[in-house]
């Protein structure tokens, strides 16, 4: 099934429980928290206050991805604030099996999350224990980029080696995801979908159906 998870990064943070609630009300299934250390990546974004207060507020699934250096420090906390999806980089992880580990411990959905560059053989033991893998169709850290053609590759080798070896994994993408890019990125065998500016510029309820629409 295809599902959207609207990116919090591009919200407007003045109307944040405003237009959560308008691309819920519209079909969104996920909320996408692209959380950043200033470390693994340039950027500081923001951390367990903000989920722990939208929690509160939606039945969306809370898709939390940790751009982040050595994540094993913040899954417990990050879970007791709400999350259903922990997705964690291969890159940022000295033990990515323990990372892996304690997000299943506390029986949420578990991610492993590619930089644009980074092999699939990153994935070749790990795959069959995590519920999701997300490739990054941009460098991460950064919003507004434009998506990467080669990752649109990498999703489809990583879709031939799930179907190939019997798995349900799920394939998220992130970056640069707008109305031009989301059919390129379905074709290729993606079934969640991260959008931030094309969900959240302008009218999200209307943005939202639109991006819906052509998942169908």
């Amino acid at each position: 099934m295809n599902c959207l998870s609207p990116s919090i990064l591009a919200a407007d943070f003045t109307r944040l429980g405003e237009q959560v609630s308008a691309a819920e009300q519209a079909g969104a299934q996920y909320l996408h928290f692209d959380v950043m250390d200033g470390c693994f990546v340039p950027n500081i974004s923001f951390g367990m206050p903000v989920l722990s207060s939208l929690r509160e507020s939606t039945n969306l699934m809370l898709d939390v991805h940790l751009m982040i250096q050595e994540p094993v420090r913040y899954i417990k906390e990050i879970a007791d604030c709400g999350a259903d999806i922990i997705t964690v980089h291969a890159e940022a992880c000295t033990d990515l099996n323990h990372a892996i580990d304690m997000i299943k411990e506390r029986e949420l959905l578990a991610g492993v999350a590619l930089c644009p560059a980074t092999s699939l053989t990153a994935l070749d033991y790990i795959l069959p224990r995590i519920d999701m893998a997300l490739i990054m169709t941009v460098n991460p850290g950064l919003g507004g980029q434009k998506l990467i053609p080669y990752t649109l590759d990498k999703i489809r080798d990583l879709k031939k080696i799930i179907d190939r070896r019997g798995l349900k994994t799920d394939i998220e993408v992130d970056g640069g995801i707008n109305f031009k890019t989301l059919e390129h990125v379905l074709d290729a065998g993606a079934n969640i979908i991260v959008s931030g500016s094309a969900v959240f510029d302008g009218d999200v309820e209307e943005n939202t159906k639109r991006l819906l629409d052509i998942m169908k």
